[in-house]
């Protein structure tokens, strides 16, 4: 049996490598800063303790880097965690995994994203991502980055498309934050953690440092809201987001500071390609946007929505 360690198993990645690895038949380990009532796989880790990091990752095939500090945070904590995830992959010889994202095109972006597509330094998250991925690049550890756009997820955890667009989507009310006819990357989270198990069995296959986009969905905004309103069954009224008070609110805190400066990735039309990826797991098999849409959407349904569906189907 195969074997991976998700770091950061209790966030957004993390709990979805965790449910795909384990869902492939791996011997998933998960690590957090502190579980309640942890089991034998379940690991309290301090990521500042180098020798802890390291005797977790001893005899792991692969390691999920799934740690994602708040964006304040980065500047500091993304390059301490990079070293300690490299040092400690150089002593146990797992093979390093990395879910990405597009900031490393900086803010001009082509209407596709490929793997020779040059990254861009030209804002604060640009450089610090571009930063670790050429770490791991000059490291000598194997590493494989999947690149994905914005996650789409069942679940309610404060990304863009829950936080900001679809949560009163039942109540017929939809926030787009960009133009409707620019394209988007979106990444529905199971896929892209199944995605990254496909990778992980067909690593040894791979050159030392491999990096693949996701190809997800492309989307326009007007697209992403019919999505919606068939997953609602009703049509909704869209409103703009109000960047004004993001700015405003940014000046006085730091992470909507951060928030405000992913304006461009909504004015940008963008999408990933997803040659290099389908051509090393030709099996592969998305889920169709539309079941994305409307199971991402689920956690918002009224209850007594859900309630009148199972009085009509009883």
């Amino acid at each position: 049996m195969q074997s991976v360690i998700v770091l950061g198993a209790k966030g957004r990645f993390g709990r979805a490598a965790v449910a795909a690895f384990k869902a492939a038949g791996w011997r998933v380990t998960e690590t957090a800063r502190q579980w309640d009532t942890p089991t034998a796989l379940q690991i309290s880790l301090d990521l500042a303790d180098d020798a802890a990091l390291t005797q977790a990752v001893m005899g792991q095939d692969v390691i999920v880097n799934a740690l994602n500090p708040p964006y304040p945070a980065w500047s500091v904590e993304v390059p301490r965690i990079t070293d300690a995830v490299i040092a400690a992959a150089k002593t146990s010889g797992a093979t390093v995994m990395i879910p990405g994202n597009v900031y490393n095109y900086g803010t001009v972006l082509p209407d596709v994203l490929r793997e020779s597509t040059p990254w861009v330094a030209d804002h604060r998250k640009a450089a610090i991502r571009i930063r670790m991925e050429q770490a791991y690049r000059d490291s000598g550890v194997r590493t494989i980055v999947l690149r994905g756009g914005d996650f789409i997820e069942a679940a309610k955890t404060g990304n863009w498309f829950d936080s900001q667009i679809a949560q009163k989507a039942w109540s017929g009310k939809v926030m787009y934050p960009g133009p409707r006819d620019v394209t988007h990357a979106w990444a529905w989270l199971p896929d892209m953690a199944r995605a990254m198990v496909a990778l992980a069995d067909a690593r040894k296959d791979f050159d030392t440092f491999e990096e693949f986009g996701f190809p997800g969905y492309t989307l326009t905004g007007a697209e992403l809201i019919q999505c919606i309103e068939v997953a609602v069954g009703k049509p909704v009224r869209v409103s703009n987001m109000p960047w004004f008070v993001v700015r405003s609110v940014g000046l006085f805190s730091p992470l909507m500071r951060e928030v405000a400066e992913m304006r461009y990735l909504w004015n940008a039309a963008h999408g990933i390609d997803g040659t290099k990826f389908h051509a090393a797991v030709p099996d592969f098999k998305a889920t169709p946007v539309q079941e994305a849409i409307s199971a991402a959407l689920k956690p918002y349904e009224p209850v007594q929505s859900a309630a009148k569906e199972t009085l009509r189907s009883a």
